[in-house]
């Protein structure tokens, strides 16, 4: 996808917000997960959105994405976002997004084809997916940890932990 960016995409600062390029990350995961999937798909995360460089307005925003990952359901589309100046020709790499998508054929989750690996890039993508799925797993389970104890806390505990500059030590707050 390509867009010029306009004066109503423009935050307070004058470059371009990042609500807008937020907007069109998800309609970029969502062409790319209903091509490959050959139904809907819906958002079901943003896993990460990272902002390097600044969008000007008058910029042409391209946006590509690939699936990067396919579970049962699922998949990770990988999107890179450039940023191209077309009075000069120059173009700049501005963010890098993954988005996790899931496919519906009559509102129920539907299976995806398998995604095919032919090239070495294309298995270290496949790869990297996969072990971001079951960082992302193995955080979750870790988040649901952290809250049982702190909703199980006494109010001395919470306070003890509020003054500490980490969470390292919470094992040992019971």
């Amino acid at each position: 996808m390509a867009e010029v960016m306009q004066p109503q995409d423009a935050n307070f600062l004058g470059k371009v917000f990042g609500g807008a390029i937020l907007a069109k990350i998800d309609l970029c995961a969502y062409v790319t997960s209903s091509r490959y999937a050959g139904t809907i798909c819906v958002t079901a995360s943003f896993d990460r959105v990272d902002f390097h460089d600044a969008i000007e307005v008058g910029d042409l925003v391209i946006f590509v994405g690939h699936v990067s990952f396919v579970g049962r359901t699922s998949l990770e589309i990988t999107i890179e976002i450039y940023a191209e100046n077309v009075i000069l020709g120059t173009t700049r790499h501005t963010n890098t997004a993954r988005v996790t998508m899931v496919a519906l054929k009559d509102g129920k989750p539907q299976v995806v084809p398998r995604l095919i690996c032919e090239s070495r890039e294309d298995k270290v993508r496949f790869l990297e997916g996969r072990l971001r799925r079951e960082m992302r797993a193995m955080h979750l389970e870790e988040r649901q940890k952290f809250h049982a104890k702190f909703i199980t806390a006494t109010d001395e505990e919470l306070d003890r932990l509020l003054k500490a500059d980490s969470l390292a030590d919470l094992g040992k707050a019971h």
